[in-house]
């Protein structure tokens, strides 16, 4: 898009705007709805279903030329003529109170249609009154439509040249006023309406101009030099609409009976001049004692479908609608009786005029012209309907007898029926379809209506296509919000049918509505399993469509939840087998709602059988692949469905959670934080100097977990974590230097949990290298305990939300296991594997009550729950805890009532009813407490108004304009930096800024645009003003202590910024809101970038680089592979091998010859082609270093080099092409930190020995520092790190010391 740049900044026009463009196509990442969301369903859905086309008239402008009193040279009236304008007689009062009552009436009138428009009034104008109206109408309706009313019943009539007329000020001559200037000002899309005589000239002269503007556009495209391309455009007209009240060669009526405007009657008063029209029809005798006095009496109003008035408008609104669907090309009928609710009005209203001006000789004309129907057999149902009302008037208004409705409804279904029953083989369509539709709004006749429309749609694909020409969707929407139960069972059958035919956008509404109707609701189920609902969605789970292949997942899923047939229907429909493709779909949140549909697949709670626990296991091995799934949806989605088969194999679970916990207690595993601790250069801060950091907002809270607490005498005896005592809480707002006051993510509502968040990340690290072998690849039981891990790696998720929900179910687990063994010793080996897959615990019996009675406890599990007393119902039916006895009360476990040597898939021991609610109960506690919201909140996209444009797309919005601003402030920085480098930097030690970091700099990042700096240290992010020298803002990463930050990044630097930051566990973060001063600082997304690596002080941590242009993002590090990410997908896209058994120190790639250069711990660069299968796309390695490479640069374009340099200082210079060094230099020896500046080719060294040196790209000194500034100017500190501004000649320090230093070529060079 091309920026004005001179109205933004005044004078600036030295920018390039091709420069500016280019923030324009760059990919933006993470913005999408669900990263700017909180994942939740909308409070209140205020449904908003649009057609795709819909549009709105807003503006209506009514011009008037009347000239009461004075009639025009051209027209010769009858005596008596027709007087009558909006019901009003002008001669009745004075000439200027005439017109403006007429002026007001025409208003009213056309308010009963559109109540919401803009009217504005000109009453027997002038041309340039004319103009002024129309262009500020246009001006304020901008897309939307606009009606432009011209009644001219004062002034001659319009001319073949195409004018209209209207008045000079002084009203002593008609001025003409031209239709080609008209068009201009109203522009498109607009809607005329001539009430005149010779109307139908107006037309042929509209058409006539639009044709020429059309041929002035195609000049103007073809031939830029055409005098013409030099003008304005002129609008086009294509979607214009005229109603004109006669043809060229035509009179208006003059009918002392009718009204002077009959036209503008038809139009926006069709009950009352119909009424009139058929009194003055001979037939009308039939009916004794009407007459046009009573007319006026009709009791009702017309938006009252009880009264007289208002049944006869909606018999009128349901005539006119089915003649023109039968009548009308479809495409037609969409466009002027379904887009626009006004259009629609006086299209129907048309149809009247239509047919009461032909009998007085006067052919009222439209353009789209419309195919004649006032001969249609519809009006004489019309006809009767008014015979039937006014027939019953006088006894109504004179004796007070109750109005008897119109049978016209039930005939017309009675016709309708007839037809089905017919046979339908080659005849055409039903004409009574839009009656049907409109009989649906009523209560009386709508189940029958309902069960007839399902049996037409059963006829076929072309039933459904027509149902759906006629407007189905909107009727039928209605009807889900009717409260009424019996019409869900037909309502389900209708959407089905829908589904299975129409196109993407409706089978996607369509699948939401099955899904709501099935939602936790049994009869919509079984409904949808009879009608064969499953194997409908399963058929389109491959559509292109990603919205529709979300809805049918979360719709099969809410299907067979808790429904044990619709399960079994899916197990012989394979639908379990076909939903793992969308476990790899591009699209988070249609991993993200297949993830839903396997849960409740395996959540059912009825009796297993071998064949079920196999489909469960294996559904469960596919859903653990989704482990390291970038999209913490997914992720948070696969908690929940995994607990849901925690539930069904409880006891399981239980034997697996006490093997591990025995192996926790048992091995020393060496905290990585002492490790950390003793080989890290980076001194203990002391904590006077910590200051408080800024708590960080919403959804990523950075939370904090108590260490083990005591919970009651036989928990404590277990001693399950190696802390126990008082708790010990850690608040990011209170750094301590204290071991257990350690950054661990905990609960969101400090629950005290059995395992604390480091017993877990402990188990989690043991299980990985430990003697758990023994659980594994015996029976089943691999499968309970691969699960068990995936449940303890996802407790360590760096999202707080995932890691939550896995906490709850592993500490809902460990206690129930705990309570269990409490009297017994914990299950050797062998017993385990006679013990095989449970059933799961008696659960159908509660729920179902197959049959037979309750079952009773054994006499032997009495004894284990001595002394815990049972809760009331009321407590039980709590959904949390109040406290940690409650636990202990309300979850009385029951897998230690089966035998140890009972056979498999017995059913298990006997409980009471008692016991088994509380078995219900306990069990729901996880199903209960854990959901995500995302299928509510994939419900608020159908809330929302889909058809409005987005802020961003609209040019007056202040999203845009603040983008504008961005991009303007990029381009300048880019023209700035381009300006220092083509001077040349022959010096760079002037000291900008230096301030104390609230802890050892480890990374730090200038941003690319603003005066913005991230230093982070070993687990914190603080951000400095460089320009004002102001901190910003500290907060906490939410990394575990034994990790450290090892890389940052900006993701969408050029517009709204994210902060990535990576750990040398693995971890990714991205932060929004920071160096904000209104919002705090929030997570957007978190996700394990790198699994498999072990924090330690001697590798390179994780690295990483950002390719904006791509949206991808290079991981490595201490791992033998590069992984590439795909932030839009959220999913990882490739993983290159190294071919090195050394880390990677350093990622730099270019997108546009899809290369990365790696430089590694073993002193080699390699180079790798991203487009290339994984054993070929290593293309060149180069040895010359033979020490640990600190940085290689692959400079942008397609001749760039690759810079390396290693800790010795040598610098290489590598042509990508060739197999050997261009180029080296000499650095000083002894590196710590190093970069490369991308654009003014200098190297930046950093040293253990306190000094800084930059060179420039021929290995010659430019600054060598030592000392701050200052009077006092000290030594330098230890470097720990350093960075270059990516456009600007400055220079960041961070060091040992510290402090974070800025250095600049020349003082505020900005």
């Amino acid at each position: 898009m091309d920026v004005d740049l001179q109205n933004i900044v005044p004078g600036c026009t030295e920018v390039d705007e091709a420069d500016l463009a280019t923030d324009w196509h760059l990919l933006l990442a993470y913005m999408k709805k669900r990263h700017t969301e909180k994942i939740e369903g909308s409070k209140s859905l205020a449904q908003s279903w649009r057609m795709k086309d819909r549009m709105k008239t807003v503006s209506v402008a009514l011009v008037l030329c009347l000239n009461v009193g004075v009639d025009p040279p051209d027209v010769v009236k009858t005596t008596p003529c027709a007087r009558l304008e909006c019901w009003i007689d002008p001669l009745s009062m004075s000439p200027q109170k005439a017109l403006e009552t007429i002026g007001a009436n025409v208003q009213k009138q056309y308010e009963n249609w559109q109540p919401r428009a803009r009217y504005k009034q000109s009453l027997d104008p002038t041309v340039d009154e004319v103009k002024k109206l129309c262009t500020s109408l246009r001006r304020n309706a901008k897309e939307e439509r606009v009606l432009f009313h011209y009644n001219g019943h004062g002034v001659p009539r319009p001319t073949v040249n195409g004018e209209i007329w209207v008045f000079n000020k002084n009203y002593t001559q008609y001025i003409p006023l031209s239709i080609y200037d008209l068009q201009t000002w109203m522009g498109s899309p607009s809607i005329f309406v001539y009430d005149c005589s010779n109307a139908g000239i107006i037309v042929k002269s509209f058409k006539q101009f639009a044709l020429q503007r059309e041929q002035e556009l195609e000049v103007a495209a073809i031939n830029p030099n055409h005098p013409l391309a030099q003008m304005p455009l002129p609008p086009s007209m294509k979607n214009c609409i005229q109603l004109a009240a006669c043809e060229a060669n035509e009179l208006l009526p003059m009918n002392p009976d009718l009204p002077a405007d009959l036209f503008t009657s038809c139009l926006t008063t069709p009950i009352k001049i119909a009424l009139r029209w058929f009194c003055m029809q001979k037939s009308a005798t039939l009916v004794p004692g009407v007459t046009l006095d009573l007319i006026e009496k009709i009791p009702g109003r017309l938006n009252d479908r009880r009264t007289p008035l208002g049944e006869l408008n909606w018999i009128f609104t349901a005539i006119t609608d089915t003649i023109a669907w039968n009548v009308l090309p479809r495409d037609l009928f969409q466009k002027l009786f379904r887009q626009d609710l006004l259009v629609a009005s006086l299209f129907r209203n048309f149809l009247l005029a239509e047919r009461i001006m032909r009998s007085y000789n006067c052919t009222p004309v439209s353009s789209p012209r419309l195919p004649p129907t006032y001969m249609h057999a519809m009006w004489q149902a019309w006809d009767l309907a008014v015979d039937i009302c006014l027939s019953q008037l006088p006894t109504i208004i004179e004796e007070g007898t109750a109005f008897r409705h119109s049978p016209f409804f039930a005939e017309q279904l009675t016709a309708f029926q007839v037809w089905l029953t017919m046979g339908v083989e080659n005849r055409n369509p039903p004409e009574q379809l839009p009656i049907v539709l409109q009989v649906l709004l009523s209560q009386v006749h709508r189940l029958r209506a309902l069960d007839l429309l399902g049996r037409f749609l059963d006829l076929g694909p072309w039933a459904v296509s027509l149902a759906l020409s006629v407007g189905i969707f909107p009727y039928v929407l209605k009807l889900l919000q009717s409260s009424a139960r019996e019409l869900r069972p037909l309502l389900v059958f209708i959407w089905a049918k829908i589904l299975a035919v129409d196109s993407a956008e409706h089978r996607t509404m369509t699948a939401f509505i099955l899904a709501v109707i099935v939602n936790s609701y049994n009869i919509g189920q079984e409904a949808c399993l009879q009608g064969n609902l499953i194997a409908i969605c399963l058929e389109q789970l491959n559509d292109p469509h990603p919205l529709l292949r979300q809805w049918v997942a979360i719709c099969l899923g809410r299907i067979w939840q808790n429904f044990d047939a619709a399960r079994w229907c899916g197990v012989r429909d394979s639908a379990h087998e076909k939903l793992y493709s969308l476990l790899t779909d591009a699209v988070p949140e249609v991993r993200c709602s297949a993830v839903f549909a396997l849960g409740t697949f395996v959540g059912n709670s009825a009796e297993r059988t071998d064949h079920s626990t196999t489909i469960d296991h294996n559904v469960a091995m596919m859903l653990a692949q989704l482990i390291n799934d970038g999209s913490p949806i997914v992720r948070k989605e696969l908690v929940v469905a995994l607990s849901h088969l925690v539930v069904q194999y409880e006891s399981n679970f239980c034997t697996v959670a006490l093997q591990f916990m025995e192996e926790e207690k048992n091995y020393p595993l060496p905290s990585p934080a002492s490790i950390t601790e003793a080989g890290c250069l980076t001194p203990v801060r002391d904590a006077p100097s910590t200051p408080r950091l800024r708590s960080v907002s919403s959804y990523g809270n950075i939370r904090a977990a108590t260490t083990a607490r005591n919970l009651n005498k036989s928990l404590q005896n277990l001693s399950l974590s190696e802390e126990t005592g008082g708790s010990i809480t850690f608040s990011p707002g209170n750094l301590s230097t204290s071991s257990s006051a350690s950054s661990t993510l905990g609960s969101p509502d400090n629950d005290e949990y059995i395992l604390s968040f480091e017993t877990i990340d402990k188990m989690r690290r043991v299980s990985s290298y430990s003697s758990l072998n023994s659980l594994i690849g015996v029976s089943f039981n691999s499968v309970y305990t691969q699960i068990w891990r995936v449940l303890l790696h996802l407790a360590a998720d760096p999202f707080p939300e995932v890691s939550d929900l896995a906490m709850k179910v592993l500490n809902n687990i460990a206690y129930k296991a705990t309570v269990n063994a409490r009297p017994q010793r914990i299950l050797d080996t062998s017993s385990l594997t006679q013990s095989a897959p449970a059933s799961p615990t008696n659960k159908g019996t509660h729920i179902h009550q197959v049959g037979g009675s309750p079952p009773t406890p054994s006499a032997s599990s009495s004894s284990l729950t001595n002394g815990v007393t049972k809760p009331s119902v009321r407590e039980t039916s709590s959904n949390r805890p109040a406290n940690v006895g409650n636990i202990a009360i309300q979850y009385t476990p029951h897998s230690h009532q089966f035998s140890r040597t009972r056979k498999m898939f017995d059913r298990g021991p006997d409980q009471t009813a008692d016991d088994g609610d509380d078995g219900v109960t306990h069990r729901n506690f996880i199903s209960a407490t854990l959901q995500t919201g995302f299928c509510d909140w994939s419900a608020k996209y159908f809330a929302q108004p889909v058809m409005k444009m987005p802020e961003e797309h609209d040019s007056e919005s202040q999203v845009r304009k603040e983008r504008e601003w961005r991009f303007l402030r990029n381009a300048l920085v880019r023209k700035l930096s381009h300006r220092i480098v083509q001077k040349g930097v022959t010096r760079l030690d002037d000291q900008i800024l230096i301030n104390r970091n609230p802890g050892v700099p480890s990374v730090v990042r200038f941003h690319p645009y603003s005066p913005y700096i991230a230093v982070a240290d070993k687990d914190s992010i603080c951000f400095w003003d460089w320009e004002k020298a102001e901190k910003l803002d500290y907060f906490h990463n939410g990394n575990p202590r034994y990790t450290r930050i090892t890389a940052m990044e900006y993701l969408n630097g050029h517009d709204c910024s994210l902060l990535l930051s990576a750990t040398d566990d693995g971890a990714i973060r991205v932060w929004k809101n920071f160096a904000d001063l209104e919002k705090n600082p929030e997570m957007v997304t978190a996700w394990q970038g790198l699994s498999d690596m072990l924090p330690t002080t001697r590798g390179a941590g994780m690295v990483v680089d950002w390719e904006q242009e791509t949206g991808l993002l290079m991981t490595s590090g201490d791992v033998r592979i590069i992984r590439i990410w795909d932030t839009d997908r959220e999913m990882k896209v490739q993983d290159i091998p190294t071919g090195a058994d050394s880390c990677v120190t350093s990622l730099s790639c270019d997108s546009q010859r899809s290369l990365i250069a790696a430089g590694l711990g073993d002193g080699s660069v390699r180079v790798y082609d991203r487009r290339m299968a994984p054993s070929e796309c290593r293309v060149m390695t180069y040895r010359e270093h033979n020490a640990w490479v600190v940085k290689a640069y692959l400079q942008k374009g397609q001749d760039g080099n690759i810079v390396s340099v290693s800790v010795n200082g040598d610098v290489c210079f590598f042509d990508p092409r060739m197999p050997e060094s261009v180029k080296t230099l000499q650095l000083v020896k002894g590196l710590t930190a190093l970069d490369i500046h991308p654009r003014a080719s200098l190297f930046a060294c950093g040293s253990m020995n306190q000094f800084i040196a930059v060179y420039n790209s021929n290995g010659d000194l430019i600054s060598n520092i030592k000392y701050y500034d200052g009077f006092m100017g000290q030594r330098i500190g230890a470097i720990s790190c350093l960075a270059f501004h990516p456009y600007l000649p400055h220079l960041a320090v961070g060091s040992n010391d510290y402090y974070m230093s800025i250095y600049s070529a020349e003082k505020r060079v900005r």
